[in-house]
């Protein structure tokens, strides 16, 4: 799982990143080696993941990571400069996390919140209109040339141009944002997007908004605040926490929103060697999930031998929870939930 954040310049995307990364980042934050783009992966940590490797004493235990993408300053300007290699670093990521700054200036003005959203909103939305209306050219210079376009991508992208020229962005039509064929152009609008309310230290409501956009969630955080915490030992962290009323991280609120976000679930893998958690799409079917561990698998698939965590935590071991009949062989077909501890049976 690879985020962007992104938002004005001004609007706290460095403080944000920091917070997150000064946690407990399983690397430093990088600099890419083409940009000036920071890179940061974050441990997901999950207690089932230490209960199971409690129980199994593997050589090595692997949490799940994702990885936050902090682009160039990001500017709110014409489509032509939105079309630069700015808005191209995270073309290549997942979802996109969108800060809005919800803080007073030195002038002591109150900040246009809502403003500041629909302006990036809308550079995105000209910045994507711009590549589908080239699409569309280069498909009807085919055509006048007697090559008829295959499939559905002219409807597709002709139903993008329509969707963006009144303003809205691809991702208020999910069919639409989730169809594989469109999955090339990387729309920035199309992809899932989740708005983070960067307010004051003493400030923890969400501001109101005319007009709340549509399948977007916001969170309200206190970004400079939650930097500081993540830099302070864990005692003096713990103090600063309950004294400003913060009852989970910043760092462990946004990870359960990109999971949220994107749909993830995961599911474990577990032996001697290695307790591992893989994060996958909800959905994902049992030979797909296989894929994951290793394309081997996936060729060689013959079942997956399935047992929930719950299920391994209420019995004590895996061979109780067998002797009860609660661990399962399922088949290709079979969708992954999230939790399942799963030994796949494969042939190659």
């Amino acid at each position: 799982m690879k985020l962007g954040i992104i938002g004005l310049p001004q609007s706290g995307r460095s403080t944000v990143f920091s917070a997150l990364t000064g946690a407990r980042s399983d690397k430093e934050a990088r600099e890419s080696s083409r940009t000036d783009t920071r890179i940061a992966t974050i441990l997901v940590y999950d207690e089932r993941v230490d209960f199971l490797s409690e129980m199994y004493k593997p050589k090595k235990t692997t949490h799940a990571k994702i990885e936050y993408l902090l682009p160039s300053e990001i500017p709110s300007s014409s489509p032509s400069k939105s079309e630069s290699g700015i808005w191209n670093q995270v073309r290549i990521c997942d979802a996109l996390l969108h800060v809005v700054r919800n803080f007073k200036g030195l002038d002591g003005a109150s900040p246009p919140s809502e403003q500041d959203f629909r302006k990036l909103e809308e550079d995105m939305i000209l910045s994507d209109l711009a590549v589908a209306e080239k699409r569309i050219e280069r498909l009807d210079l085919d055509r006048k040339r007697g090559r008829k376009p295959e499939g559905e991508e002219y409807s597709l992208v002709k139903s993008c141009c329509e969707l963006l020229d009144k303003g809205q962005p691809i991702r208020s039509i999910t069919e639409l944002a989730s169809n594989p064929v469109l999955k090339g152009f990387t729309f920035l609008s199309a992809k899932p997007m989740f708005v983070i309310i960067n307010n004051d230290d003493e400030d923890e409501a969400l501001p109101q908004w005319d007009q709340m956009p549509d399948g977007v969630e916001r969170m309200a955080v206190r970004a400079r605040l939650e930097e500081d915490i993540a830099s302070m030992s864990p005692e003096e962290a713990e103090e600063f926490l309950e004294a400003y009323n913060i009852r989970e991280s910043v760092l462990d609120r946004i990870i359960k929103s990109s999971y949220r976000l994107l749909n993830r679930v995961s599911f474990f893998t577990v032996g001697s060697d290695e307790v591992k958690a893989w994060p996958i799409s909800a959905g994902t079917p049992a030979v797909k999930a296989a894929g994951t561990v290793h394309s081997d698998i996936e060729k060689g698939f013959i079942r997956a031998e399935t047992l929930s965590f719950d299920d391994l935590k209420t019995c004590g071991t895996f061979q109780a929870a067998k002797k009860a009949g609660l661990v399962r062989l399922e088949g290709k077909d079979y969708e992954v939930r999230d939790g399942d501890i799963i030994n796949f049976r494969f042939n190659v």
